[in-house]
């Protein structure tokens, strides 16, 4: 498995191979289409992320000292978004996920390209991302 230093410069790469933010957007919705599904019985208000537009579900395991998460959402693009976050932090310890600083994100302009729901959304993902590796440290 890469490092998160590592995920995140192949992401960034990825979204440099395209010119337009169109291009970029179906990217997005084919990352959507590849996320790994989530156990149904996870598909519940319990693990469901306050705060984002399209519902969104999200699940932590603990595994070997390490965070592996399953997600899913009812909205395409937001699926896209939380597979770019899972890619990068699922299968590391609490702490590499608490110390990385997703500047990836930045990088591939992904939250100027958002709505500001949406934008917001991705806030709360990492936020419950990162709530699930404090709980675990």
């Amino acid at each position: 498995m890469s490092s998160i230093a590592e995920a995140e410069s192949e992401i960034i790469e990825e979204f440099e191979l395209f010119d337009d933010w169109m291009d970029k957007y179906n990217y997005i919705i084919e990352l959507g289409k590849s996320l790994p599904l989530i156990d149904p019985q996870y598909k519940d208000d319990a693990h469901l992320i306050p705060g984002c537009q399209s519902q969104v579900w999200l699940h932590a395991e603990m595994n070997d000292g390490k965070l592996f998460f399953r997600a899913d959402s009812d909205a395409i693009i937001t699926k896209g978004i939380i597979n770019l976050l899972i890619r990068v932090l699922s299968g590391h310890t609490p702490q590499e996920i608490l110390s990385s600083d997703l500047a990836y994100i930045d990088q591939i302009g992904i939250k100027e390209h958002l709505s500001p729901t949406r934008s917001n959304g991705l806030v709360s993902m990492i936020q419950q991302i990162r709530g699930y590796a404090q709980r675990n440290v």
